[in-house]
This record gives structure tokens, sequence and C-alpha cells, in this order.
């Protein structure tokens, strides 16, 4: 058959295979596409195409895949020389494996299905120099009408010939399964002789694709799959049972060792699975997808049914079914355990999963008694949850100007409840959004923009104090710096951040904020409290270092006594002084409140 390449073929169009360093079409990709009777170059190298009839779809081979074409083959002057028509019968090659003249693989990865296209080709992507035995002449441009009938997509899954999947029908969506994900397959499995060793029922076999099945090609393959996709695997030994082979067994067919498989696959349908917090202890198994692509997230009012169960299949506790009512709360609100909070926040209206929550993010360590049941200590859970409606706030490009204002001052509020109550997580969560709502923003009045700066420095102040609280002393200093940013003598900016230089270690930084509050305000019995305390700190710490330096030179000076006594008389001088200067302090300050006193801001 002529299109097909003739052995031969001379060197040019091997050089010209070497040379095509671009990708076939990469010239006209953000070309439009062509009109009937329209013709244009394909690339740098002389390849025309002529659209005669437009094909169906939007998706054209690729380079491996398996087409079935009908071509007529001719000289410029229309004499032909090669025809599938003729033969009654179609061509099918598998492109880029050098079955046909290069210009035709080029030219068949730009077709739609049932498309029709002339082609005309170079010598170069033709016959070359050579030309085909006597039908072409040397250096002859020639031309092929060409109608792609069908094509079967060829994938390498492992890129080295070891598992070979044909598409035999397309899947829908996008989507293919992770490691984590449940997926339904039906398969069937023979050797190269034809026998059937292995097939699955009817209604298919469920997995995880973690946990792999029958051999490690199957996993492998599903993973590049689509839900509805139908495929043919050729799966060399290494991805099948390798050299070893399977005995019988329980009526389990034998593999002989070192076979070649050949898998016939469907991917029924899977069902995601989602680790949720990411440490393998809150995992969301979607048994029916939601609508739309929005999810409650922190801060929705939602409102759902359940049914939770121990790992046995103890029910412990159910709402919204057999007669009870819906569970509603508010998500990031510490009003349910963290687990079904956290996953209950990734749920789109209408979604139902099932939950597998780890005691750290369910009922800990303790015996904790529900309606139906009680929940020994350390248990995992299991929740089949449905998400029947929430409610989401506006986000702050949705607001106005006031409700901006409105909304953080409702959020500050809270966090200030939850901070009495001892819930600084959330507190500074609460104060975190309140900040968001009324970040710096070109669009407020004078007014406005006064209102937004003091809700602003209010929110980092009281953040700052749950920092101090979580013993978060970088997060301390991080917010109480945004502070002085803007309001440079803040005294409360000054006392926690010093606070938190304590707490570090960085003793002058905190003896500099210090100072900077007494300037403002002398008489603070706060500031003066933590002042006292400091030097005490920074008596210690000489102390110790005093010691360290003490051992460091009685090694290096032995032989010098009396340098090493001196050294210690000087020390206890030093810190004989300190304490005189830290009682006088005390007489003259008796109404300090007690140490680690804090208040939070509510103006």
């Amino acid at each position: 058959m002529a299109a097909e390449k003739a052995t031969n073929e001379s060197e040019i169009e091997g050089e010209g295979e070497d040379e095509l360093d671009e990708e076939p079409g990469e010239v006209i990709e953000s070309a439009p596409p062509l009109n009937v009777g329209e013709e244009r170059q394909l690339g740098s190298f002389g390849l025309k195409k002529k659209l005669l009839k437009r094909g169906h779809g939007w998706e054209t081979p690729e380079l491996g895949d398996e087409v079935t074409v009908h071509y007529v083959g001719t000289l410029l002057d229309g004499t032909k020389f090669d025809s599938t028509r003729d033969r009654g019968e179609p061509l099918t090659i598998k492109l880029g494996n050098g079955q046909v003249v290069t210009g035709l693989d080029q030219g068949i990865i730009t077709m739609q299905k049932e498309e029709t296209s002339m082609f005309t080709l170079p010598p170069e992507l033709a016959y070359g120099a050579a030309g085909l035995n006597g039908v072409v002449p040397p250096n002859s441009v020639v031309q092929f009408e060409v109608r792609l009938v069908s094509w079967i997509s060829v994938v390498d899954v492992c890129k080295g010939g070891g598992i070979i999947k044909k598409i035999m029908e397309k899947g829908d969506r996008n989507e293919v399964p992770g490691d984590l994900d449940e997926v339904l397959v039906k398969y069937r499995v023979a050797l190269d002789d034809g026998t059937v060793v292995a097939e699955t029922p009817e209604e298919g076999f469920e997995f995880y694709v973690k946990d792999g099945h029958l051999c490690p090609a199957l996993p492998k393959a599903v993973r590049t799959m689509r839900r509805g996709e139908k495929a043919q695997l050729v799966v060399q030994p290494q991805y099948a049972f390798g050299e070893e082979g399977r005995n019988m067994s329980n009526g389990v067919h034998s593999i002989p060792p070192s076979s070649l498989l050949n898998i016939d696959v469907e991917l029924v349908s899977f069902k995601p699975v989602i680790d949720i917090i990411g440490d393998s202890k809150v995992f969301k198994k979607i048994l029916k997808e939601g609508e739309g692509a929005v999810v409650a997230n922190e801060g929705a009012t939602v409102t759902i049914s359940y049914v939770a169960w121990l790992e046995d299949g103890t029910v412990f506790e159910k709402r919204g079914i057999d007669g009870e009512q819906p569970l509603e709360f508010i998500t990031d609100e510490e009003q349910v355990i963290a687990g079904l909070d956290r996953a209950v926040a990734t749920m789109k209206k209408g979604e139902r999963a099932i939950l597998t929550i780890h005691p750290d993010f369910g009922f800990g360590s303790s015996e904790v008694r529900r309606d139906l049941a009680v929940i020994p200590p350390s248990s995992n859970v299991v929740y089949e949850v449905e998400m029947l409606d929430f409610f989401k706030e506006k986000t702050p490009s949705e607001m106005s100007n006031s409700e901006k204002i409105e909304a953080a001052t409702r959020k500050k509020e809270e966090g200030n409840l939850l901070f009495k109550t001892g819930k600084y997580q959330q507190a500074g969560k609460k104060y975190d959004k309140a900040a968001d709502y009324i970040s710096e923003d070109e669009s407020l009045g004078d007014d406005e923009e006064k209102l937004a700066k003091k809700l602003r420095v209010s929110c980092w102040l009281n953040r700052a104090a749950c920092s101090l609280k979580l013993n978060d002393f970088q997060g301390a200093i991080k917010f109480c710096s945004q502070v002085l940013d803007i309001e440079f003598h803040n005294i409360k900016a000054l006392y926690r951040r010093a606070q938190a230089y304590m707490e570090t270690a960085d003793f002058f930084s905190a003896e500099l904020d210090i100072k900077k509050a007494l300037e403002t305000d002398p008489l603070s019995r706060e500031v003066k409290l933590i002042q006292k305390n400091l030097k005490q700190l920074q008596a210690e710490s000489n102390k110790r270092d005093s010691k360290l330096y003490i051992n460091m030179f009685a090694r290096m000076t032995r032989d010098t006594p009396v340098a090493t006594k001196k050294l210690k008389v000087e020390k206890v001088e030093d810190d004989e002084n300190v304490a005189m200067e830290m009682e006088t302090e005390r007489l003259g300050d008796s109404s300090a409140p007690p140490d680690g006193e804090m208040v939070v801001d509510s103006c």
C-alpha cells in the first residue's frame, strides 16, 4: 500500500523526522478553525491541509493512537497511485509508528472524527528522493484525500510499555480517581491464548485504589480512567503476576509464570475520598455529589441530617432521621466535634457523605454518653451526613461600607465573648475576620476610615491578647507591631509586645518597649509591674551567665585563682544592687495588679 512508508525510502525522510523539533500543528494551535474549502500550511515544512468536509466534536487523535482511515493518494497531475476505497477496506494504523509517511501522521492528528481533508505533502514528508516503486517519481509532491473514520486512544500508562491501555469507550467528565478513592470496576482477564483466568460478578467489584486489587496493573490503569470509561489493557508480566505466576486455589484459576495478560476493564463509578485535615484523621467519602460549586465554608449556618455510629456498628446518635429534627449549627464555632465541623464546612448543598473521624477530632480519650449509646474512650466514629441547606454571610466585596463596619463590629464582639469564656483560638479567628472586613480600602470616606482604623487597632490588640494566652509569642509580636506601625505610642501594644519579648528572652527589645510605654504613661501600674518582672528576669539571666563564664574562665585560668575570685565578688555586688533597686520600687508601688492580668479591648 503506497501510503504506508516504503522500505526503500530515502534517508532524507529520516533526517526530516529528526529535524521536526516542533510539535505537529504547533504553528496553528491558536489559529481559527478552517472553513470548508480553505487551505492552510501546517508547520514550517511545507505540509498543507485543505478542509473538504467538517468532522464531529472537537477531539483529535494523538501520536500513538490507533486510527482507521480511508484515503486516496495522487500525484499533482491527478494520477492515482493508491486507494483504500478501491480495495473496499479502510486502513488501521498506529500514528507515529512509521507505518505511513511522516506527512500523513502529521496531518491526521489535526482531524476530527468523520472529517475529510486533502493533504499536500512535499517530498521530504512523503517519499523523498527515492520515490515509490516506480509509481511515485523521485522528489514528488503528492496529495492524500483522507477521511478519518474512527480512532482508539492508546495510553502508555507507565511510560515504559509495561501497561498499554486502549480506550474503547470514553468516559464522562474529566475527573479520574485518586489513591484514597473507592472505585467500582468490572473486568475480564485473559491469557494471551484467550483463556479467561479472572472475571468480576455482573455488578462489578469495589475497592480502594490505594489498597490495590488483582495485580499491580489494575489500580495503576484505573487512576487514568474517567467514570464510565471502557478500556483494553495489555499487561506485561512485571505488572501482572511476574515470574512466579499464580497457583490455583479455592476456585481461582492459575496463571503461568511470566504471563502477559489482556484485561477488559470498565470504571463503572467511584466515590471520591478526601483527607479533610491532611493528616489522615478525618476522611470524607462522597456518596452523592452536591449542587453547584459553592461549599459551606467556615462561619456558615448549616442544617444537616445524620446517623452516627461506632466502628462496631453501634448507632449512638441520629438527627433529621426517624422523626428527629435536623441539626442546625454555625461552623467553626466549636458547637460540634471538630471532625464533623471541619468536614461539613467542605460540603455542598444536597451532598451526602460518610465521615470517618479519629478520636483527636472526635470525642477524645474520655467516655461520652450520647442519645442512643455510650462512646468508649479513644473511639473512631463514623457519620453519614447529608447537607440539607446552609446560609453564608456576605463576603466583604459584596458589602457596602456601612455593612463592612457593622459586620466587623459584630465579629469583634463575638470574639470578646469567646475570649471571656477561655476559647482563645476561636476568639482569635473572630478578630481576624473582623479585621478582614475593614482592611484598608480606598472607597472608605474619611469618617468611615477613622472608625475602621479604630476597629482594626482594637482587633489586632485583642488578637495579640489571644496569642499570648495561646503561648504564640511571635504572633503577639506581629499583631502588636501592626498596631504600632500606625499608633507609635499605643501603650497596650507596647505592653503586650514587651510581654511577648520577655517570654522569648529578648530582654533588650522588651526594655525598649517598656521605656516607650512609660514615656506615654509614667504612672501605669501594669507597665511598672512588668518592668519589675523584667529586671528580675535579667538578674536571673545574668546570674546564669556569670556561672557559665566562671566555669569557663576557671578552666582557662586554673593557675590564676585571684582573677576568678575577683570576678565572683564583683558579680555578687552587682546582684545585691539590683535586689536593692527592686525592693525600693516594690515599696513605692504596692497597689500594682497581679502578674499576668490582661484586659480585652472592648472599644
